[in-house]
């Protein structure tokens, strides 16, 4: 899968804690390798955002994203469910 980082993802990125970073950089490899691993819990939103998905960074933290091509995607944003109301 090739993930590529939109400019709203990286400012939001930026502004997390270190510790928090690490776990991000952790769950994106492994979505990298398997979006659909167990323990993301990759879905498709619905409603404004019926285009785009999003996997669980923890419980707290999720990253919507969007399909670009069959094995490409952009990562939109990084926050809390707050980040649903974009």
């Amino acid at each position: 899968m090739i993930v590529s980082y939109s400019p709203s993802f990286i400012r939001q990125y930026k502004k997390l804690p270190k510790d928090l970073k690490e776990e991000v950089k952790e769950k994106i490899a492994l979505f990298s390798e398997n979006p659909g691993h167990p323990f993301l819990k990759t879905h498709k939103l619905s409603g404004r955002l019926k285009d785009r998905f999003s996997f669980s960074v923890n419980y707290a933290y999720r990253i919507v994203f969007q399909y670009l091509g069959k094995d490409e995607v952009v990562l939109l944003c990084i926050g809390d469910h707050d980040i649903y109301k974009l």
